[in-house]
């Protein structure tokens, strides 16, 4: 998606308490992470792209770059999302969204 100024991925994981009888303290087990984030930037009307993504339910290809300057590292998978549209009178229109995995979301290189 084109003109997309910030994003951010969560990996949170749940805990579940184990806590035993005679234990000195909690105990906790620990879920498989979740892959979560947003994405905020300005919208593009000379594609439809967001749109279809948003709407039509399909996982799309996602790729992360945490830096410019080297492609040699990126979180890659496939996901579900949702935008907004804003349109402020004083400023440009805007757009933000949030994303789910729909498929193993891991960091490569």
């Amino acid at each position: 998606v084109a003109y997309i100024k910030s994003w951010s991925i969560d990996f949170k994981t749940n805990r579940v308490e184990v806590t035993a009888q005679g234990d000195d303290n909690k105990a906790y087990l620990q879920d498989l992470p979740d892959a979560q984030g947003s994405f905020d930037g300005y919208y593009d009307d000379s594609t439809a792209q967001l749109y279809t993504a948003a709407s039509d339910g399909q996982a799309r290809k996602v790729y992360l770059y945490p830096s410019k300057d080297t492609t040699a590292q990126y979180f890659f998978g496939t996901a579900l999302c949702d935008f907004s549209i804003s349109d402020p009178v004083d400023g440009p229109v805007a757009i933000s969204g949030s994303w789910a995995a729909a498929s193993n979301f891991a960091k490569v290189g």
